[in-house]
């Protein structure tokens, strides 16, 4: 069974864990199934709207398919995000990334 099989199934008897949610889209990503990517990672900032990573995971994966105003907006999210719970490192990242942008 293939590490995306896998954590297919463990999201199966727990739909609303936030690391099986992240990795299954990082997963996703991985493999060039950036449609299925784009679904996990919104709907894992849709049950955990705290989820730093998944702002900046998917705003990389939207600048990667060319999307940069899809992007944009993600990452002003996150970097809020992260300044109200702290990540300072993340809130930076992200502000580097969207400089780019």
């Amino acid at each position: 069974m293939s590490r995306r099989e896998q954590l297919e199934q463990l999201l199966i008897a727990e739909p609303h864990d936030p690391f099986l949610r992240y990795g299954l889209a990082m997963c996703c990503a991985s493999d060039g199934d950036t449609d299925t990517a784009q679904n996990h990672f919104r709907q894992l900032l849709t049950d955990h709207p705290d989820y730093v990573a998944g702002y900046f995971q998917l705003a990389q994966l939207f600048a990667r398919l060319g999307e940069i105003e899809q992007a944009q907006p993600l990452l002003r999210t996150g970097i809020s995000v992260a300044v109200r719970t702290g990540d300072a490192h993340a809130a930076r990242e992200m502000n580097e990334f969207l400089a780019m942008l």
